[in-house]
């Protein structure tokens, strides 16, 4: 593929997505910027959040780590449906209930200051982070198949793709973001659909075949036997099911969604059914992955190895194929897909940053509407450079695949946050606020000691279960600066 027809494909679809902006972000007001006047049609959001949760690390990260995980990564997808069912039957009642525009308000409610301004903090790091990592994903593929060849230096790309994001986004917010993801979610499932039907056209594969391909491969196992290997299938489903409640439930790029359905009620059938949909799509990209080895068996095409490891570099096979050996057509599909997927999960997440800081940190409805605009796009532009600083910092030190990345990030920053509404659901007792944030520090600290040596104390090695011990030394730490509720912190909503 030329970098030009390629830079032609990025042009026309974010001249699409402008002109989607253009038309949903009239007279847009912060209500409508944050949570879209609370009127969002249930299945709209269920299908735009299939864009936002999967993003490029999943189009990706997850095809290219079924030779070195196999289909681990499907007791994940399973215990996400834990996770979901959690988030449909506790927090979201709460959050309609309370009638909230950032989640984060509840621990201000429930704990205090401290607790939510802690809360916050933590969200803010995560999202940040968990976006940038997307991003630079991507970045690297349209580096790698574009702009090295022009002599466009990387920073260069990461600033543009980021500026095209807030472009369409500093004004219509949410509102825009649903019309603009349903789109990406979209373009995002058929260029999935495409890959898969080309490559099992190409080995001579009908439905029937493709199946027993798939399910007969040794890159589809699943991990029963060793407690102590990461890949073990409780291990994996434990993670998924608190994966899902932190990095959705409490979560307000995701959340934000939620809260924009016209009632409770509308918001638990978008729950519902995006959660088939997210575990169905999950297995159309590990079958991906399988074909995609498979292909390149096939045709003998040698894959990119890891010099130091000797191991192949997963994340650089579905770009790789796609880009230099599929058909030129499957080749724009796939750039069409990446980008569709990742803009779907970082223009939500910027928007979601936007909404955070400007409720949580600047408190922003103290102000008339013409200042809160103003506030609002002055935020959304700060975390626009955020992103690249963290992006360029990620490029520099980066040596493994960015789904494990993004998952062992997800687990130092989001324990807080797990321990602090696991603490305030199930607890009655109230906390000296101001020790909340010493031991949400804390927690972490001590979850990166124990993880970096438990290998050598024990012989176990942690996976993604690392959110699992960090929000329970969270919670204890918490319970060690508890203290009994007086009579009028006592909220029966809460």
């Amino acid at each position: 593929m030329s970098p030009t027809l390629i830079l032609s494909l990025i042009a026309g679809y974010f001249v699409v997505l402008i002109i989607i902006s253009i038309l949903t972000s009239r007279k847009a007001t912060s209500e409508s910027f944050f949570i879209a006047n609370r009127n969002a049609p249930w299945y709209m959001v269920a299908f735009a959040m299939i864009g936002t949760s999967l993003s490029g690390v999943t189009f990706i990260s997850i095809p290219g780590m079924v030779a070195t995980q196999s289909w681990s990564y499907m007791a994940v997808v399973l215990g996400y449906i834990v996770g979901y069912l959690v988030i449909g039957t506790v927090l979201m009642p709460l959050y309609y209930r309370l009638r909230l525009v950032s989640i984060y308000t509840y621990l201000e409610q429930r704990f205090g200051f401290w607790s939510y301004k802690t809360g916050a903090f933590f969200f803010l790091i995560s999202r940040a982070v968990g976006a940038a990592f997307r991003l630079f994903l991507v970045a690297g593929v349209l580096q790698l198949a574009v702009f090295d060849g022009l002599g466009v230096p990387f920073a260069v790309t990461v600033t543009v793709s980021i500026f095209l994001i807030y472009l369409y986004t500093f004004r219509g917010g949410l509102k825009t973001i649903l019309w603009t993801d349903t789109f990406q979610t979209m373009a995002m499932l058929v260029c999935v659909g495409v890959s898969i039907y080309l490559m099992a056209d190409e080995l001579n594969l009908g439905f029937a075949g493709l199946v027993k391909t798939v399910k007969e491969s040794s890159m589809s196992q699943i991990y029963f036997s060793d407690p102590k290997d990461d890949k073990f299938f409780w291990k994996q489903f434990a993670s998924g099911a608190f994966i899902t409640i932190v990095m959705t439930g409490l979560d307000q790029d995701l959340m934000q969604k939620n809260l924009s359905c016209r009632n409770l009620a509308d918001a638990q059938k978008n729950m519902f059914w995006f959660t088939i949909a997210i575990v169905v799509v999950n297995v159309f990209f590990l079958s991906l992955g399988v074909l995609l080895y498979q292909y390149a068996a096939a045709k003998g095409i040698a894959l990119p190895i890891n010099p130091v490891t000797g191991k192949i570099i997963g994340d650089n096979v579905f770009p790789l194929l796609a880009t230099g050996h599929f058909t030129l057509f499957a080749g724009i599909v796939f750039i069409l897909g990446i980008i569709a997927v990742t803009y779907a999960s970082a223009d939500s997440a910027l928007t979601a940053l936007t909404t955070s800081f400007c409720v949580d940190m600047l408190n922003i409805k103290q102000y008339e509407e013409k200042k809160q605009t103003r506030v609002r796009q002055l935020t959304h532009f700060g975390f626009s450079l955020v992103l690249i600083v963290i992006i360029l910092i990620f490029r520099a030190i980066n040596d493994q695949s960015v789904i494990t990345a993004v998952f062992k990030a997800a687990g130092y920053t989001y324990g807080p946050l797990l321990g602090l509404y696991s603490f305030g659901l199930f607890m009655s007792r109230g906390l000296h606020d101001r020790l909340v944030p010493a031991v949400c520090v804390a927690a972490p600290l001590v979850t990166w000691f124990i993880n970096a040596n438990s290998k050598a104390w024990w012989g176990y090695e942690f996976g993604f279960e690392i959110l699992i011990l960090n929000g329970l030394l969270t919670f204890l730490g918490l319970l060690a600066v508890s203290r009994p509720r007086a009579a009028a912190e006592l909220n029966p909503a809460l």
